[in-house]
């Protein structure tokens, strides 16, 4: 049941039109333009979500720690936009960062939390950028607000997905791990299927 709805909802992410992906700052406001950014933007959502989902697999400090580390990357990398400064491969690496985080999910790996949070930070940094060079006539702050929550409460839906398959299957833990293992490959292969589109 849990894995038929994660297909239909990747079905839908991937069918939704590109012509969404943007509100109009000066129609519906900075915020909510910063708020659709990655809400409307299949390969932010799915890295989101992942970054969620392996913090769930890892539990501990994992939990905080990966969400945040993203979170604190992102905006260093919308202020390096907003100041000018390039960063190189921004859009490759924020494809990368899906079919990484999936493989990452769908591999139950188990890194160093160190390393796990310098992976997502690189990551992070490059999702930032791109919401700053796609800010256009958006107040900075507002717009970085938006941003900032969509990403926190997609986080969110990836640890809510982990325990909510934990919970569905308590009588059988390896079920849980199962299904949020294959949510991973069908990220990674949503990645795939973006960087070939």
């Amino acid at each position: 049941m849990i894995f038929r709805m994660a297909l239909a909802a990747a079905i839908s992410l991937f069918a939704a039109s590109p012509a969404l992906a943007h509100l109009d700052p000066s129609e519906h406001g900075s915020f909510a333009a910063g708020f659709s950014h990655p809400v409307f933007g299949t390969d932010h959502v799915l890295a989101m979500i992942a970054v969620g989902l392996w913090a769930a697999l890892l539990g501990g400090r994992a939990i905080w720690t990966l969400p945040t580390t993203f979170v604190g990357a992102m905006i260093a990398g919308f202020a390096l936009s907003v100041a000018g400064l390039p960063l190189p491969y921004v859009e490759p690496l924020i494809l990368a960062s899906v079919i990484v985080l999936g493989v990452a999910v769908a591999l139950a790996l188990r890194l160093p939390l160190g390393a796990s949070a310098a992976l997502v930070a690189v990551f992070g940094l490059c999702h930032g950028h791109a919401h700053g060079g796609e800010m256009g006539s958006a107040g900075a702050i507002g717009y970085a607000a938006g941003f900032v929550l969509a990403t926190a409460l997609l986080h969110a839906a990836g640890l809510l997905i982990g325990y909510g398959a934990n919970i569905a299957t308590r009588n059988d833990p390896a079920w849980a791990t199962r299904i949020i293992r294959s949510l991973g490959a069908l990220t990674a292969l949503g990645g795939l299927y973006l960087t070939a589109g």
